[in-house]
């Protein structure tokens, strides 16, 4: 940290990783403001995207969506590390390719970490755990962000695991156009877990992000520095044939519309679960 306060902010992206696990189209300028939201400052925001130079010449649409793509990166100020596909073929002739980002962005976090005080990992690949430990050991607080198939043991080396699906905006077109607590009676999307459940009286309630803000451990949103949010719902609003004993349970993840009712708060409908770590 340096005198300001300000926490000096490192965010590696195995963009490829995350495309083909749930992150297609996420949103690099949430992704920063996620990382910075602890008075944070980025010093270092890198991007490691696979590109393929056979297809390219062969595919302009595919050669100007990367170009376009990597443009964007650049405008959020993240600097792209670009891995070229290499082909290779197997015994039976079929080939393949391969653009493994991993060795870098690894060399990359351990050589930078001198200068940062916080490094979020956004990868759910476990090849990444010894570099986390190396990290912390250095005395970085090491956070990790992915949405599908990640790595359980990653998920348990990290400070911080946090499922990109709650985070609001990142993906998907459900940008919050304004914060959750100014909600009046329209019915607004959100994503988040399942708390506390009472099956004898068939509620319980869900904790979802309103903003993106400090404090994601303060989880009890009665205080007011608490970023979240809790609706309660009805058992009638999960899904058919879903199975309440697994409630609660913080490792589902749940997509549903968020209704602010007059005196009683918010409340979940149309619940449905969207991933399950």
């Amino acid at each position: 940290m340096d005198k300001s306060g300000e926490l000096k902010v490192g965010v590696y992206v195995d963009a490829s990783n995350i495309a083909l696990n749930g992150g297609y189209g996420m949103h690099y300028d949430v992704l920063r403001e996620f990382a910075c939201r602890n008075n944070g400052v980025a010093v270092r925001l890198n991007a490691y995207v696979a590109y393929d130079e056979e297809m390219a010449k062969k595919n302009v649409g595919y050669r100007r969506k990367s170009e376009e793509f990597h443009s964007v990166l650049r405008d959020f100020g993240y600097k792209v590390i670009v891995k070229i596909v290499k082909w290779f073929e197997d015994e039976h002739g079929n080939r393949f390719g391969k653009s493994n980002a991993d060795l870098d962005m690894a060399v990359d976090a351990l050589l930078q970490s001198q200068r940062l005080d916080y490094v979020l990992m956004v990868t759910g690949d476990g090849d990444f755990v010894q570099v986390v430990r190396a990290l912390q050991n250095k005395g970085c607080r090491v956070e990790a962000l992915a949405f599908k198939n990640v790595s359980r043991e990653l998920i348990r080396e990290t400070d911080v695991f946090t499922s990109g699906y709650l985070v609001p905006g990142l993906v998907g077109n459900d940008v919050y156009s304004k914060d959750v607590a100014e909600f009046e009676s329209e019915v607004r999307h959100a994503r988040g877990v399942c708390y506390a459940y009472y099956p004898e009286k068939g509620y319980g309630f869900m904790r979802f992000l309103k903003k993106l803000g400090s404090g994601l451990w303060i989880t009890d949103s009665r205080r007011s520095e608490s970023p979240y949010a809790t609706a309660f719902v009805h058992s009638s609003h999960f899904p058919e044939n879903f199975d309440a004993r697994t409630l609660p349970n913080r490792e589902q993840i749940f997509e549903f519309d968020v209704r602010k009712v007059p005196e009683k708060g918010y409340q979940a409908e149309n619940v449905k679960i969207i991933y399950n770590y």
